[in-house]
């Protein structure tokens, strides 16, 4: 009896022990960032066969590593015809075209769903696939709203003038020969399988995309003289440096000039002379004028007023009784 007593008193010392060094833990890596806590978990999983089998288990019961987003399907594909496309990689839980909710028609995109995470991984393995006719694309769900990389405007290419019959196979097979080609897709208008007459192709690499460029711009391709450029502005997007030179900032003239009065009067400008002014070559203002009402640098000397002095002289004034002239003896004192 004792003997038991003494082991349920070491077993809860036990459970006690762990309790306060998990809750001691969680304190010591709530504060800790994302990447400090993979990294953690990657070197112990590395260790440990457990703790990796610990974090598979979590890690394939999200459907985040399991649902794949695919674009560029045609208006004509449906759910089953986009399962049929991706089962080859293995057991789909779930799978449709996301469709108008107005004309129930194809928006041009749609997800798979796959039981198992090795399944995604081998879909994902080969990103573009032909599905009836088009070449689409898959990635993981959670990243079909993230920013495309910084070169993509720099890989993106326009092709223009491109003949009726044209499809997306054949553009892919056409430029494909110069590199690895990420996106590759006719335009067509809407509700019909009709070309308008241009598409897009994205390299995996951006000197793949400078050689189509050199190579097939104005080439004939299917009876028709192509244009291949850039589908967006380099500079555009934050994608890279434009190859265009800056243009040149040319001075601005003053409105007011030195010397010269504004407009409407007022005085003359406070605007610094034209030489300190950055000026075109072969191009020159105007020189400082004299002011329009000179005056002398030095005046001569003023003519003898025929007025009165301040001092009078002798006067026959009224002398107010004090003496000879109009003012009292002390005005002359203080002068």
């Amino acid at each position: 009896m004792k003997k038991e007593m003494k082991d349920l008193k070491k077993k809860r010392k036990i459970d006690e022990t762990t309790n306060n060094s998990e809750g001691e833990l969680r304190l010591l890596m709530e504060p800790l960032a994302k990447p400090v806590l993979i990294d953690l978990l990657t070197k112990l999983g590395s260790k440990d066969p457990s703790i990796a089998a610990e974090i598979e288990t979590i890690a394939y019961a999200d459907h985040v590593h399991r649902k794949l987003f695919v674009r560029d399907l045609s208006l004509n594909t449906t759910s089953q015809t986009l399962c049929n496309a991706f089962k080859v990689y293995g057991e789909i839980e779930d799978g449709n075209v996301i469709v108008s909710e107005d004309t129930q028609k194809s928006r041009g995109y749609g997800y798979i769903l796959y039981r198992d995470v090795k399944s995604a991984q081998k879909a994902l393995s080969v990103p573009s696939k032909f599905i009836d006719g088009r070449l689409t694309l898959c990635m993981l769900a959670r990243d079909e709203g993230k920013t495309k990389t910084s070169d993509t405007s720099l890989r993106k290419l326009y092709i223009g003038n491109l003949s009726p019959e044209v499809t997306d196979g054949m553009l892919h097979d056409y430029f494909g020969s110069l590199g690895d080609i990420d996106e590759c897709s006719v335009v067509y208008k809407k509700d019909s399988y009709v070309s308008r007459g241009y598409g897009f192709v994205t390299y995996k690499t951006v000197e793949a995309a400078k050689e189509a460029i050199a190579d097939l711009h104005r080439m004939t391709f299917n009876g028709r003289n192509i244009i291949v450029k850039y589908a967006t502005n380099p500079r555009e997007g934050g994608g890279g440096q434009s190859s265009a030179p800056p243009k040149a900032a040319l001075p601005v003239p003053p409105r007011y000039v030195e010397g010269y009065p504004r407009e409407g009067g007022g005085g003359q400008s406070s605007v610094p002379p034209t030489a300190a002014l950055p000026v075109p070559p072969g191009y020159t203002y105007p020189q400082t004028a004299a002011p329009p009402y000179p005056y002398p640098q030095t005046s001569a000397p003023y003519a003898a007023s025929h007025y009165p002095s301040l001092r009078p002289g002798p006067s026959t004034y009224q002398t107010h009784g004090y003496g000879q002239g109009p003012y009292p003896p002390h005005y002359y004192q203080n002068q």
